[in-house]
């Protein structure tokens, strides 16, 4: 055993080595070739790429020489960035998840005169562990491709890198002796990675194929060898102490200690920092990660993630994290410890400042850099000294779970992080972020997000605003900056609630106004937002060739029906209340018929199908057997979470086409059904303890869903309009003021 420990760790340091090697020019050079041949294929002669020697600022530079556009930078990132800073500012391009403007003249604009920016921020950091399984869960190479290069279009260059750990941790205890059987009950199904890395769960959706560890190790050395040529620096995970169940059987004497997530599942089983395991299992985790994947020296690691301590002694909790940073350190003498800081926000009345600064103290302040993971939601940098000395960086979480929501603190993405960046109270804030738990929607935030790169002072918004639309939709005008006036001030306000409002609709059936994960509470009056619905209605005839406007068309028809569901459905509990038949029967058919419409609505985006959810899923299985199961893990984690009793189902709810008319109108139709049955004598705790066990036979059942869209977005949104325009304002009237108490 230690003489495999020798030979992995002599591997090791030669790929540390490797990968600390820079980039040579002529390499930088071919890497944004390719990269603007993917992106503008047609146009990527017209561009001529160079480098700029810089060791320590990242910059670049765009000007034009003899009818050709020179795009110069210090590394790939920062090349692709000034490919990006050129559509956008002289063609007036855009590229988003949901929607993309490329429409370029075949004759490039020129520049006037050289453009030189440099970046205030050394790290740009990109993901959530949560990411990983809301949106990722089932990407391959040319979905991930096109990912990296959003990422160095964009400026980041400190992406999560966590695909194919799986591969890692099975090496690990392998070489230990586990066997299958010690194993295939501790490795969850794909949808659940995130929260089996972080020591929440074990099992869940397993058993996990040996030909998806290793169909995932090949993805990954993809990823991180695209990213590494384009100058990025991938952050690996480190080993925090999850162990198998079974790891008594071959460590009879070893430290763990239970852990509870609390949300329905199963104890995990955390290694004890103070049994010599710890450090030894932690140098081989990072010796044979190093050996398959490399490393920049960079590692994530969250110790009590979602779980609080067994103490909250600031020595205790020094003394834990000395001993990660140490393990860290026995492996690669380099190491810097990226965290996290979720913890501090989730759970803040355990960390309170001597907890904080206890677990801080122990690393030195350049091994360690601090994700303050919700800073626009509380920037917790502020509360701790700005984590006391340590380097942080600022960013963006805004979605949670995948819900399908319009929302957003568009004002505080426009000024905070440069704000922060002057403030002489923020000390060693090094780089911003986006940490958002899932992506492809809302793109406005991401746009702006990521705008801050390359600039040390705050976004004036109603500027850069014009500036989206025209590059979004290839023209504007006062009626497209008006409609988006009224979004900033409604749904984009970032006032009242955490995050996005979710519609009644996806609640598991109920007369009340809402349920635990289906949150209705608005930011907004929701009659405050139809005018700007109206407004892109009009704007139909203008710009509906704009794929980006057909999105935010369909986006925005599906805010105002997910909100108009909630008065509609009062409605039908006020006619139960009154004992009127009549006006429950009407009400209950108009919210059935609405499902519907949005469902047809949203077939018309690939952006809002479930079936390719489902597809993607199915797609990574080699055997019938293996389709199922993850197609069974694509089911549950946008439905009931885990089984059918988890206290997390709807978390992760979707408005997705097929999803509403397979799902959640069946679940609304037999809740009328139920009602009208035992119409005075209903009983919520008997429809709920029923319901949910067809949940279940939905979650395992193969029904097959459209993975194409069908219908005209600009149709369909304007028939919609003119037919519910006239009934949401008098119906939403009479909402009921609804106690929320979430």
């Amino acid at each position: 055993m230690k003489g495999l420990g020798l030979i992995l760790l002599v591997i090791g340091l030669f790929l540390l080595n490797g990968c600390e090697k820079k980039v040579a020019p002529k390499e930088i050079v071919g890497q944004n070739r390719a990269l603007i041949e993917r992106i503008v294929p047609d146009h990527a002669s017209q561009f001529i790429v160079e480098t700029i020697d810089s060791d320590s600022t990242d910059s670049f530079e765009i000007e034009s020489r003899d009818d050709k556009i020179v795009l110069r930078g210090n590394n790939g990132v920062s090349i692709a960035s000034a490919l990006y800073y050129y559509l956008s500012e002289y063609a007036h391009c855009q590229i988003t998840w949901n929607g993309t403007n490329l429409d370029l003249p075949e004759k490039l604009p020129s520049v006037p005169g050289l453009v030189h920016k440099d970046t205030p921020y050394e790290y740009r950091y990109y993901l959530n562990y949560c990411t990983f399984n809301y949106s990722m869960s089932w990407w391959d190479w040319l979905r991930w491709e096109k990912e990296i290069d959003w990422m160095a279009l964009h400026g980041i260059n400190m992406p999560l890198a966590i695909t194919g750990e799986e591969y890692v941790w099975d090496q690990v205890y392998r070489s230990y002796g586990f066997t299958d059987e010690d194993l295939d009950p501790f490795f969850s199904g794909p949808a659940y990675f995130s929260w089996f890395w972080m020591g929440n769960l074990d099992g869940w959706g397993g058993p996990l194929p040996m030909s998806w560890k290793e169909s995932h190790r090949d993805l990954q050395q993809k990823i991180l060898k695209r990213q590494r040529e384009l100058g990025m620096k991938p952050v690996l995970p480190a080993f925090t102490g999850h162990v198998p169940t079974s790891f008594k059987k071959y460590f009879p004497n070893a430290k763990l200690k239970r852990t509870d997530w609390g949300n329905d599942f199963d104890d995990t089983y955390i290694l004890d920092a103070d049994d010599p395991l710890f450090a030894e299992i932690g140098k081989k985790f990072l010796e044979v990660q190093t050996e398959v994947y490399g490393t920049d020296h960079l590692y994530s690691a969250d110790t009590f993630n979602e779980n609080e301590p067994p103490s909250d002694d600031p020595q205790y909790l020094s003394g834990l994290s000395s001993k990660v940073y140490e393990g860290m350190k026995a492996a690669d003498p380099e190491a810097v410890w990226v965290m996290q800081g979720w913890l501090f926000y989730s759970h803040r009345d355990f960390w309170k400042g001597p907890q904080i600064k206890g677990l801080l103290d122990a690393v030195p302040d350049n091994r360690m850099i601090i994700l303050d993971l919700a800073t626009e939601i509380e920037p917790v940098w502020k509360r701790t000294d700005a984590f006391y000395g340590k380097q942080w960086i600022w960013n963006m979480l805004h979605n949670f779970g995948g819900n399908i929501s319009l929302f957003g603190r568009i004002k505080t993405v426009a000024t905070q992080p440069a704000t922060a960046l002057n403030d002489s109270d923020s000390g060693e804030m090094k780089g911003i972020g986006l940490t958002m738990e899932a992506i492809e929607q809302t793109p406005v935030l991401y746009e702006l997000m990521t705008d801050n790169t390359w600039r040390n002072t705050p976004i004036e918004l109603d500027q850069w605003l014009k500036k989206y639309i025209r590059n979004r939709y290839g023209k504007t005008n006062a009626e497209l900056e008006e409609a988006w006036n009224i979004l900033v001030n409604t749904v984009y306000n970032g006032q009242t609630i955490r995050d996005g409002a979710e519609s009644i609709i996806v609640a598991r059936p109920t007369f009340e106004g809402y349920r635990r994960w289906a949150r209705t509470k608005l930011n907004y009056a929701a009659e405050d937002l139809l005018p700007a619905w109206d407004l892109l209605i009009k704007m139909i005839p203008e710009c509906k060739t704009s794929d980006g406007f057909r999105y935010d068309l369909v986006d925005l028809t599906r805010q105002v029906l997910a909100n108009y569901a909630l008065p509609l459905q009062q409605q039908i509990a006020k006619a139960y209340q009154e004992n009127d038949k009549t006006a429950f029967e009407k009400y209950s058919s108009e919210f059935l018929e609405l499902i519907d419409d949005m469902d047809r609505l949203l077939a018309t985006r690939k952006d809002f199908l479930l079936g390719t959810w489902l597809d993607d899923a199915r797609s990574w299985g080699q055997t019938p057997e293996e389709k199922d199961l993850y197609e069974q893990n694509a089911r549950d984690l946008i439905t009931l979470w885990g089984d059918a009793n988890n206290r997390l189902h709807e978390y992760s709810n979707r408005q997705w086409s097929g999803l509403l008319k397979g799902f959640y109108k069946p679940r609304w139709e037999q809740f009328f059904a139920d009602v009208k049955s035992e119409w005075g004598e209903f009983d919520q705790e008997k429809f709920d303890d029923k319901i949910k066990n067809w949940e279940w036979k939905w979650v395992t059942g193969h029904e097959e869903y459209p993975i194409e869209p069908k219908g005209s977005a600009t149709e369909i949104a304007n028939e919609i309009h003119k037919k519910y325009r006239g009934r949401i304002e008098p119906i939403t009237e009479l909402l009921p003021q609804i106690k929320y108490n979430y």
